[in-house]
């Protein structure tokens, strides 16, 4: 539907200096994007504040249109003529902390060489912002939207950062924390001030009541070091804060919220960020009597903003960093009516959780159960699929998963605790515990993919054939990673197999939190031995570098095919197949540190009968018995031969 001629001409001021071409492009932008708009805010908002909000943000959308730079106004046009551009399977990103990846944006810049060598076209850097000052939750307490924090350099900074990254095919991704603000920050100082408007962007409550009354359903995020959801601020009250008492959660039921972070998201747009990462996406409607997650206004809104977002500059894409349960998580994406319309991108967070399962238990049956009941993504998104991340693994095993294949849900998430914590007999893992909670028993594991592999208990040995073994844990989990179908991203230092940083409580400010241990500074030093044939980062790199390039030329990991879990023919192996009309793919993973087979029946059932691995190249071929065997830790991308 073509929006309404009233709405159109809301956006004619803003448009009146520019080209006609320039006018008529904006106006088919307004019509291809207008019912999500519209839809998105009636589902969120009242009629009226709807219709009020529209007025607002559609003369925002043409004024950033209008000034969009040339290099960015063509981008978009590459985007929409190329819509798919995110989930091509060249794709490969990668994640970092810009102080501890190059020191500051010039420093990412001249390292950019190094991104290209593996095949990055991704490039994630983690908060950047300007936070408070001091403890900041890793960035995640912004204090200017508009700021880059001033030890890494300037908003210009930012902007040529961005410029030679797209001149290197290289998009920029940047976090965009929604539900909270830091205590510093404008908005929060000036309802100290005594602002009723800006007291209308948190929630406040002059006495327990009704904190009280949310407390009895709400988890705590960080019970350790900010139990509770709510804290008392002096000439406020009890001020909601979810994560942390320095970040106060915004009241998006608000509509001038809503207007902030529009202008926000096109501001950041316009520096030429290409995705913005959602930040806790999951939290940011409240609902008495629920645990205040995964509310339908959540998707609504979000799909209005991306709207927004599209009408002005369709280059920019949202990923949703929502860490739910199996059944809510593909919601980010889409569902129903909201199908396709939210995020474009989303973390696959249950792949994750399964993949260090597999390898503890050396069984995919839980995996197999899991991964192939959850609901199919709509086929214009991606999942962002990964092995770590900046944060701990907090393992999201669902009760009913476990029970289907005759396991507990606690069992089975404790005994992911102690074997990645290293405390269970025989567990080469060197993790540490986050956030324990003896109430739940929930606990979290921080690491280093090498140190969960086992890397320094392997080198500690003298025993070659262990650190082969970790070798293959990691290759073998990368594979699963890049095989899955979407945007594969790794972890700064994973690529070289860095380990956990021994010294992460030594900074200032970090000393509570273990999870800067796998946020170590770069280790450069480590980086240039990649160059040393036979060196454990010379195999980690080559393997992933390897996995890449030849990811790279399969059409069947295009994110738009859905991944399937085939046939379990043995506890050991987990096949995925995805079906392309170009032909089948069928990937084998052996999970354990034996020989395994499949059978070459299923092979053949699947769509395969002359079939070759496109990893090592060769043909696959059953022995006498009938069966695919596979190495420990082997994986077999397998398609028809030419």
């Amino acid at each position: 539907m073509r929006a309404p001629a009233v709405v159109h001409e809301l956006a004619g001021p803003a448009l009146s200096g520019l080209p006609a071409h320039r006018r008529d492009l904006f106006a088919l932008q307004l019509d291809r994007w207008w019912d999500d708009l519209a839809d998105g805010l009636t589902a969120a908002y009242p009629s009226a504040v709807a219709d009020e909000l529209i007025t607002r943000l559609v003369p925002l959308a043409a004024a950033t249109f209008a000034q969009r730079q040339p290099d960015l106004a063509a981008l978009d046009m590459e985007r929409v003529l190329q819509p798919d551009w995110f989930q091509q399977e060249t794709m490969l990103g990668y994640a970092a902390y810009a102080d501890r990846f190059g020191g500051t944006l010039a420093g990412v810049q001249e390292r950019i060489g190094y991104l290209r060598e593996m095949g990055v076209t991704y490039l994630h850097l983690m908060p950047l912002l300007e936070p408070r000052p001091g403890d900041s939750d890793g960035g995640y307490a912004v204090a200017d939207y508009r700021s880059v924090r001033a030890d890494l350099g300037t908003m210009d900074d930012l902007r040529a950062l961005s410029a030679a990254l797209r001149r290197n095919g290289i998009s920029l991704v940047l976090d965009l924390v929604l539900n909270h603000v830091a205590k510093e920050h404008e908005w929060a100082r000036r309802a100290l001030a005594g602002e009723q408007r800006y007291r209308d962007y948190f929630h406040l409550f002059p006495d327990r009541t009704m904190p009280d009354a949310y407390e009895r359903t709400l988890p705590e995020v960080f019970p350790d070091f900010a139990p509770g959801n709510f804290t008392w601020q002096d000439d406020l009250g009890w001020v909601w804060t979810t994560f942390n008492s320095f970040q106060w959660d915004l009241n998006w039921t608000n509509p001038d919220v809503f207007c902030e972070f529009a202008e926000i998201v096109l501001f950041l747009a316009d520096a030429g960020v290409e995705v913005l990462r959602l930040d806790a996406i999951a939290f940011i409607h409240k609902r008495l009597g629920t645990n205040c997650q995964n509310q339908p206004e959540v998707h609504a809104i979000t799909q209005a903003l991306r709207a927004v977002a599209r009408i002005a500059c369709p280059a920019l894409c949202f990923k949703a960093e929502a860490i739910v349960g199996p059944a809510d998580l593909v919601h980010y994406l889409g569902q129903g009516r909201h199908h396709g319309k939210v995020s474009d991108i989303a973390y696959h967070n249950s792949l994750m959780v399964q993949i260090w399962s597999m390898l503890a238990a050396r069984d995919v049956r839980l995996a197999a159960h899991a991964l192939g009941n959850l609901p199919v993504a709509p086929t214009t998104t991606a999942w962002v699929t990964y092995l770590r991340c900046h944060d701990d693994i907090g393992w999201a095993i669902d009760d009913a998963d476990a029970a289907a294949i005759g396991a507990t849900g606690h069992g089975h998430r404790s005994f992911l605790s102690d074997y990645y914590s290293g405390v269970y007999p025989g567990s080469p893992a060197h993790g540490l515990v986050f956030q324990a909670n003896p109430v739940t028993g929930d606990r979290r594991i921080s690491g280093m993919a090498a140190s969960l592999c086992g890397i320094e208990n392997a080198w500690h040995s003298g025993d070659p054939s262990m650190v082969d073994s970790v070798v293959g844990r990691m290759f073998l989990a990368y594979a699963i990673v890049l095989g899955w179908g979407g945007i594969p991203v790794v972890w700064q230092g994973d690529e070289l197999a860095m380990t956990n940083d021994e010294h992460w409580a030594s900074e200032p400010g970090h000393e509570g939190d273990n999870r800067w241990t796998h946020r170590p500074v770069m280790d450069w030093s480590l980086a240039d031995s990649r160059a040393i044939p036979g060196s454990v980062a010379a195999r980690a790199f080559g393997n992933l570098v390897h996995l890449a390039r030849v990811r790279a030329g399969i059409e069947q990991l295009h994110a738009s095919v859905s991944s399937e879990i085939g046939t379990v023919a043995d506890p050991g192996v987990l096949p995925v197949i995805r079906r392309h009309p170009i032909g089948p793919m069928v990937e084998l993973y052996n999970v354990t540190d034996s020989w395994r087979p499949y059978p070459a029946g299923l092979l053949a059932e699947a769509g395969i009968t002359d079939g070759v691995d496109r990893i090592s190249g060769e043909e696959v071929v059953a022995g006498s018995d009938h069966n695919v065997w596979l190495a420990p830790y082997q994986a077999l991308w397998i398609t028809a031969a030419d």
